[in-house]
Formats: C-alpha cells, sequence, structure tokens
C-alpha cells in the first residue's frame, strides 16, 4: 500500500538533488541549521549589523543591506521580523553597514548605523535604534579619487579607540596595490551639532585578484582585519598614530574561491575566534584570535564550519547572551536567496569552539 508513496518521495530527493546541483548549491546534510532566517529583502542582501540595546538587550536590533540602486536599509528583531518603521528605503546601492556606540554629537552621544552607499560615494549614517538620518545627505568619500570604481564604495567598518573617538574604515570596488586602498576617517561634530567626517590615514596592500570589501574591527585589542578575495585575510593597527604596517597575512589556503565576511566572538577581552566565510564551499574558517604565545599576528586555523547559508557575503557576531534563544551569542550571515540566517553560537561551536556562559 505504502509503495507508491515512497516511490514518489524517492522521485521529489532525486529532482530536489539535481535542482541543487543545476544551481552549484551543493547539498550539505552536515550544515548548521540557523534557528531565525529573516524575511525577504525587496533586491539583494549583502551585509549585517548587530545593534546591542543598552537597556534591554532582548531588544536589539540586526540592520541588514538591500544592494540596488533603490535598496535600503532592512532592520529586524532578533526572530528575523522585518520593522517597517525604522527600515529605510531609497537608498542608492547601499553594500556594507556596521554600528558605533556613543558618538558625540550636539552634546550627546549617539549610537549610529554607517552604510556605504555606492553610487553617491558617500556614507550615510543613522542614529540608532529610530534609524533617523544625521548625516546631511552622506558624507563624501575617496575625494579627489578618478581611478575607475576608486570612489564606488563597498566595505565599512567601525573603530572606537581607548578614548571614545570613532573611526570608519572604508573600502571600495576597486583601488591600488601599493597601499592605500583602505581610507580611514574621524566621525566628529563639526562645532555646529553636524556630523564630519576628516580623513586620517590611507592604508592596505592589495593582491589585485579580485576587490576588497569585508572589513572588521577588533577594538579591544586594536587590529583591522579584511578580506583581500582569492588572496587571503590582511591584518593592520586600528589606531593611525601606529602607522601603517601589516602585521599579518593569513587564510591563504583552502578556500573554494572568495574569502568574504570576517567576524570575532571574544570569549574574553583578549582571546575567542575570527571566523572568514569560504564563500563558495557554504563553510565558514574559524582561526585563533589572540595568535600564538610566541606571535599574537599568527592567526591559527581551528576548523571549518558548515552552515545552511549560500554563498555568504557578509556577517556579524555578537559574543554574549541577548536573550532565552542566544544565551551565548549570535552570529547573523548573509544568504543569497534575499534573507540573514540567525545563528546560535552553541550551535556553531559544537565540541570545539568555547562557549561564553
Amino acid at each position: 500500500m505504502n509503495k507508491p508513496n515512497s516511490i514518489l518521495c524517492l522521485t521529489t530527493s532525486i529532482l530536489l538533488f539535481t535542482a541543487a546541483c543545476s544551481q552549484n548549491q551543493p547539498v550539505n546534510t552536515a550544515a548548521i541549521k540557523p534557528l531565525y532566517v529573516t524575511e525577504p529583502l525587496q533586491f539583494d542582501s549583502d551585509d549585517p549589523a548587530i545593534w546591542v540595546n543598552p537597556a534591554d538587550s532582548s531588544k536589539s536590533l540586526i540592520i541588514g543591506t538591500d544592494k540596488d540602486e533603490n535598496g535600503g536599509l532592512y532592520v529586524f528583531d532578533l526572530q528575523g521580523k522585518i520593522i517597517k518603521e525604522k527600515t529605510v528605503k531609497g537608498l542608492k546601492r547601499p553594500n556594507n553597514v556596521d554600528v558605533a556606540y556613543g558618538l558625540n554629537l550636539g552634546g550627546k552621544k549617539v549610537d549610529i548605523a554607517v552604510a556605504t552607499e555606492r553610487m553617491t560615494h558617500k556614507l550615510r549614517v543613522f542614529s540608532l535604534p529610530d534609524m533617523k538620518p544625521i548625516d546631511n545627505g552622506g558624507l563624501p568619500m575617496f575625494e579627489g579619487e578618478t581611478g575607475e570604481l576608486y570612489r564606488d564604495l563597498m566595505g565599512i567598518a567601525m573603530y572606537t579607540d581607548p578614548q571614545g573617538q570613532i573611526y570608519a574604515i572604508v573600502g571600495r570596488k576597486s583601488g591600488p596595490a601599493a597601499g592605500e586602498y583602505l581610507w580611514q576617517y574621524l566621525l566628529e561634530d563639526n562645532g555646529k551639532g553636524q556630523l564630519k567626517a576628516t580623513l586620517k590615514r590611507k592604508f592596505g596592500k592589495y593582491s589585485g585578484k579580485k576587490e576588497i570589501e569585508s572589513i572588521a574591527v577588533d577594538n579591544e585589542l586594536g587590529y583591522i582585519y579584511y578580506s583581500d578575495e582569492q588572496f587571503g585575510v590582511r591584518k593592520y593597527y586600528a589606531d593611525p598614530a601606529k602607522g601603517n604596517q601589516e602585521l599579518a597575512l593569513f587564510a591563504t589556503t583552502g578556500f573554494k574561491e572568495d574569502n568574504e565576511g570576517i567576524s570575532i566572538y571574544k570569549t574574553t577581552d583578549s582571546a575567542g575566534y575570527i571566523l572568514v566565510s569560504d564563500q563558495a564551499a557554504n563553510h565558514f574558517q574559524v582561526f585563533n584570535r589572540e595568535g600564538t604565545k610566541q606571535d599574537p599576528n599568527k592567526h591559527v586555523l581551528i576548523t571549518s564550519i558548515p552552515t545552511s547559508t549560500n554563498n555568504s557575503d557578509g556577517s556579524d557576531i555578537y559574543s554574549k547572551a541577548l536573550n532565552n534563544d542566544f544565551k551565548h551569542g549570535l552570529f547573523v550571515a548573509m544568504s543569497d536567496n534575499k534573507t540573514f540566517q540567525l545563528y546560535r553560537w552553541e550551535d556553531l561551536a559544537g565540541k570545539k569552539l568555547k562557549v561564553n556562559k
């Protein structure tokens, strides 16, 4: 009696497997599954950022870019539901987004979400949690550059120094190979309660293989990491006063194609893990954050985590408890079906990685 149903199930499974293969989406039964998947965007998901509500962490937000010439910044709750009243539409191809806390502006401290707007060559800055623009229409970046795609903004990461000054580290679609691919700007009050960006340095080597998009900052240790795609992850000091010497180049082997999104899980102020998206393999390679006893800039591969994301580009992580769903940390990663996936850290950590209590 059950034979026809068995045949139907087998046939369906074969068809699904064939469809996945035809789209270059390998079937991975070992992949870690997210706890939630966000509601879909209108166009093209690319990069998320997590804002932690200092008054009530269970009311924290996820901001994600919708990468299109009529794109936007979508805001989600911790179950991946779109918060329509906070979502910003009409941005000109927003690419990456990051957050910072406690910017001094107009005599008050404000948390901010900062996005790169590729088609206008500007940073867009919004106050959190209300997502109101505070940038007077945008802050121009890479002024004076004339090379092809040299002003097309891509990556963004925020650095807060020990004195509380807030910097934006900005990348682009293309740039020089000699060491000035990334530009670093100080964000501050212009004396009239308005936001201004002051260029502080140009730095960062580039292989010329593809592009530099993903940038991550370790505020506690004072480092910048970025993915030189198809080449490796490069490491520099975050403080402009410490110079432009490259401190490390790692994640140079074992990637199927592009090395992409970078996120840092912190088990202490000085230890933890650096996760790098192995985009085409649908894995995240995990390196030690603190380096070795002999060399703090030697980042050793620990493991590779298969996830259900597909072609994941941007990602972000928070290393502490947020709510009953995310008791040990939250990892958010883009997937190429217009969504972001929300993972519990303990699910990713398994038995190989530490979990914050």
